[in-house]
């Protein structure tokens, strides 16, 4: 590109020369002429004037200076040298000026200038100035050595410029096309840096932005991927479990209730693919599209559905929820999905009696789980993906969690290390028209 910028920068600078230069040296040329012949008929004007008509009866005839590098002479009616210098024989521009007229001509390599000299309205001599035309011709050379010495440094200085700017031009472009072969190599954290040309920048924008959503996008997949392991894996392991205990039973009314559960079991699944769908498709999703129930049901339907599993641990598993108005109602997915991370989390981390209590803080409910065990790290790293370091899924439910609250309006936190307690904060609408889910 430095090239074709520069090329076209000389290019251009090449015509710009030539349609000034060649004009401006012909210019040159015919006004140096025209000086050299403005001079010579100055000089013959002042010596007709001072030829008297006495010289045709032999008085001598003073003539001033010939100008330099010329010659200056009067010729009679007969066209014969009578004083100064010049040809013996007057030549044709002393012929024709006898006739009346001056004249100016060049020939025989001299600028010649004749004037008539006049008296009693006849004529009665010609006066004879001229000059070599080599030298004017070496002035005009001369000139025109200036000229192209100018017109170099013209077109010297056009291309230094040109190349500067084509260095100016092409940076930004040199530095977005190694950006963009970053990009292509896999290299989603390279941004385009901003330069000094609005529209390159205009460019740049639009490229950052682009990769943003890009990212974005590869993030949201990426989690959905981790999310969906980390979410599928318990419920379906469960699943496997009823369903081998299922097929062990010979009994159809003791093989009902293995399959009851199976069917809640895989409609869980259901939720919360649904939820994990939803939180990756956007930023965050309007709570209000969400199923509403009363946040009592959902305590205890939370309770019902892992106290056994914590009762396998020899652990107990305790509910609160109180003095809750009856038309505060909570999106029942995403919070059960919340509330489900945060037990397995205590079952799988904690220890000793796990609690879940609701209380009424009036624009906003606030759900606690909390176990006897403590958080020796520090609080804000838990909501980190892979903080714990271990295999695939790790160190992702609790981050799951925090998008969820975050996707809901609320937030979560660590209220306290010793006993570990979780709070998610959660607005309510009060008053909601929607019927509690089965």
């Amino acid at each position: 590109m430095r090239q074709r910028v520069v090329r076209v920068a000389l290019t251009a600078a090449l015509v710009a020369v030539v349609l000034l230069a060649v004009p401006l040296a012909l210019v040159i040329r015919s006004s140096l002429y025209t000086a050299q012949r403005d001079a010579l008929e100055r000089v013959a004007l002042a010596a007709a004037v001072r030829v008297s008509p006495d010289y045709v009866t032999g008085d001598p005839v003073e003539l001033p200076h010939a100008p330099p590098g010329g010659r200056l002479g009067l010729y009679d009616q007969r066209a014969r040298l009578r004083a100064g210098s010049g040809p013996t024989s007057g030549d044709a521009p002393v012929r024709h000026a006898l006739g009346g007229g001056l004249v100016r001509s060049e020939t025989g390599g001299q600028i010649v200038v004749t004037v008539p000299v006049s008296h009693a309205e006849q004529v009665i001599g010609v006066v004879r100035a001229s000059s070599r035309a080599g030298a004017v011709q070496r002035r005009v050379v001369a000139a025109w050595g200036v000229l192209l010495g100018v017109a170099v440094l013209a077109v010297s200085i056009a291309v230094l410029v040109a190349r500067r700017q084509a260095r100016m031009l092409a940076a930004p472009l040199e530095e977005l096309s190694r950006h963009c072969r970053a990009v292509a190599e896999g290299d989603l954290t390279q941004r385009a840096a901003s330069s000094s040309i609005a529209e390159i920048d205009q460019v740049a924008h639009t490229h950052n932005e682009m990769l943003d959503n890009l990212s974005e996008l590869l993030r949201r997949e990426h989690d959905f991927t981790s999310n969906a392991s980390h979410q599928l894996r318990t419920p379906l392991a469960g699943l496997q479990l009823a369903l081998e205990d299922g097929l062990g039973q010979d009994d159809e009314t003791r093989l009902r209730p293995v399959v009851a559960e199976a069917l809640a079991t895989t409609e869980r699944l259901h939720h919360t693919v649904e939820e994990l769908l939803r939180l990756s498709r956007s930023q965050g999703w309007a709570h209000s599209a969400a199923t509403r129930v009363a946040a009592q049901q959902l305590i205890r339907e939370t309770a019902d559905r892992w106290h056994g599993l914590f009762a396998r641990d020899g652990r107990r598993l305790v509910s609160a929820a109180d003095d809750l108005p009856e038309d505060a109602r909570i999106p029942a997915g995403p919070v059960s999905e919340v509330l489900g991370i945060l037990l397995d989390n205590a079952r799988v981390h904690g220890r000793g009696t796990v609690q879940i209590r609701v209380r009424d803080l009036g624009s906003a409910l606030a759900f606690d789980v909390s176990d006897e065990g403590s958080i020796d790290e520090d609080p804000a790293r838990l909501f980190d993906r892979g903080h714990s370091g271990g295999g695939p899924g790790a160190g992702i439910g609790l981050a799951l969690a925090r998008d969820l609250a975050v996707s809901l309006g609320g937030r979560l936190s660590v209220t306290h290390r010793s006993p570990t307690t979780f709070m998610l904060l959660l607005p309510i609408a009060e008053g909601s028209e929607e019927a509690p889910a089965p």
